[in-house]
């Protein structure tokens, strides 16, 4: 398999909250699309694994991706080790995705920030052909690694338009029923099932939105340098706002 973009996450709802409407927009354009989870979720305070499975499979639907999978690290255990890299290093060789996305390495969450440091260092070791060649998976290297759900004091890299994304990335966010605000749910209460906490998640993307002059958008950061081809394209996008 040959994936355009694959989006990596620690938790199986993290990828939709944060970059749904890309991966919306990537598919509607055509792109082959995937999503990676890390783990099952399995320490939430909300649901079982059995029933985040199904959740996400749904979810991914509404994507519009080609592909999902979990490659069943701990909940609330992922770290930067031989086992756990070695993990990466071969679902990265045999999806082989141009671009990468993932979460930001400065995050209070454990999970999300270790994700990064993860995903980093496995992409990296991806592209040595020896190692871990006994494998059987040819040597591969993504592109680019963007990395979303950061800091306010963070300036985004880029911002994708979403607008016209919006009303399907949350129908994908809703497909996590066991997770987010349910009045009826007799289940113990969290940050994250607080209706509170959903509309914080429509107030990043409306600000980020906001910052490109559209209703709703997704921020990016690269910490690589870009290579940009023609930047009369590139910049006049951002003239829209003036106009």
């Amino acid at each position: 398999m040959s994936l355009d973009v694959l989006a990596v996450a620690a938790h199986p709802d993290d990828v939709e909250i944060s970059v749904g409407g890309t991966l919306i927009k990537m598919a509607g354009m055509g792109y082959s699309t995937g999503i990676v989870d890390l783990t099952r979720g399995e320490a939430s305070t909300r649901g079982t694994p059995e029933m985040r499975d199904r959740e996400a499979q749904q979810a991914m639907k509404v994507l519009g991706c080609a592909h999902r999978e979990n490659l069943d690290l701990r909940d609330s255990a992922i770290i930067v080790d031989d086992d756990s890299v070695r993990s990466v290093v071969r679902m990265l060789r045999r999806l082989r995705p141009r671009i990468l996305l993932t979460q930001f390495w400065d995050d209070p969450h454990p999970d999300h920030s270790n994700t990064s440091q993860l995903l980093r260092k496995a992409a990296h070791l991806s592209g040595l052909k020896k190692f871990d060649e006994d494998a059987g998976h040819e040597r591969f290297r993504p592109n680019a690694i963007a990395h979303f759900l950061f800091p306010r004091t963070v300036a985004p890299s880029f911002i994708v338009d979403t607008s016209a994304e919006s009303a399907r990335k949350w129908e994908a966010i809703k497909c996590h029923a066991s997770q987010f605000f349910n009045p009826e749910s007799t289940e113990p209460g969290s940050r994250v099932s607080t209706s509170q906490f959903l509309s914080e998640i429509e107030a990043r993307d409306r600000y980020f939105g906001a910052m490109i002059g559209v209703e709703h958008g997704e921020a990016f950061y690269v910490r690589e340098a870009l290579n940009v081809t023609d930047p009369v394209s590139l910049l006049s996008e951002r003239m829209n706002m003036y106009s």
